[in-house]
């Protein structure tokens, strides 16, 4: 079942063309990345999802259904672009976010005092936004997307602003949300985190979709016949085995090396090639990182 669904979106704004038939397919329940090089049009699509802006042609689903005016308190959408009143009380900025978002006064203040609480803030409940450092400002915003408990999320550089210790808690969050059955949609450069966190992928470049699908298929697809050993030497010797090899590390009583696979060998022999001339501590064939998987698409 698909959550989020486009279908030949297209945007256009003068003489630009921010978006061109793009499809994407979001799983419920699922991280989604929303991946592309700065302009390609993501935070395009995200306004459209969002209802911020209007595509031109193509449309919108949601759960199935078009997208309709009162679907908008079912999403928590954290923009790039930072905004908070600086003048304003902590405490009374997110509960004026929180009741734009549909929530009664009491249920605000309840879920405010929880999340504040959580993430170690309660102390600056009445201190003025613009005394917060920038990670304290982070969390009241992430705090004022989650706090109506949307349905979809939709997280726009999340990272942007936090220190190793509070991205990690932001991570973690985000898993919790999503093993609660939240459906999000994680836009970042960051490609560690689209590891780590997403399920799928979408990656547009010059306004279109020119990847799609789960991040380990996709890292698959891209393999380049790379294997590493662990062998139980205080040396290896290439000399006469004379393959691609890539790198050559002593490690205590191991030593770990990478080869590119012959063109005109499969796995089996390489191993059996090995396992011949050498003790095998472990072995596994390399796959690419989802940031290689990235620049390899977008430079194409």
């Amino acid at each position: 079942m698909h959550y989020v669904e486009t279908k030949d979106v297209v945007k256009q704004f003068s003489q630009h063309l921010a978006l061109n038939k793009v499809s994407i397919r979001v799983p419920e329940g699922a991280v989604f990345g929303l991946l592309g090089p700065n302009g390609a049009g993501k935070t395009t699509l995200i306004r459209i999802i969002t209802r911020i802006t209007a595509p031109d042609s193509g449309e919108i689903l949601l759960n199935g259904s078009p997208l309709r005016r009162e679907d908008i308190y079912k999403i928590g959408y954290l923009p790039e672009e930072r905004g908070l009143y600086k003048k304003m009380k902590v405490g009374e900025q997110a509960m004026y976010l929180a009741r734009l978002k549909g929530m009664t006064r009491d249920d605000a203040h309840r879920e405010i005092v929880k999340w504040f609480n959580k993430f170690e803030i309660m102390g600056w409940y009445n201190r003025k936004v613009e005394e917060l450092s920038k990670g304290m400002q982070q969390k009241v915003q992430f705090i004022s997307t989650i706090i109506h408990n949307p349905d979809l999320l939709i997280f726009d550089e999340p990272f942007s602003g936090f220190d190793p210790v509070n991205a990690e808690l932001i991570k973690q969050e985000m898993l919790k949300l999503k093993a609660e059955g939240k459906t999000i949609i994680l836009s970042t450069h960051n490609m560690e985190s689209v590891e780590t966190l997403c399920d799928e992928i979408a990656l547009i470049n010059k306004s279109e979709v020119v990847l799609q699908g789960s991040v380990y298929n996709l890292r698959n697809e891209h393999k380049k016949d790379i294997y590493k050993f662990r062998l139980l030497v205080d040396e290896f010797d290439n000399s006469e085995l004379n393959l691609d090899l890539l790198t050559n590390v002593r490690y205590n009583e191991f030593t770990d090396i990478r080869i590119k696979k012959p063109l005109d060998m499969d796995k089996t022999q390489l191993i059996k090639l090995m396992l011949d001339k050498y003790k095998i501590a472990s072995f596994e064939e390399e796959l690419p990182t989802m940031n290689e998987v990235f620049i390899e698409t977008v430079t194409k």
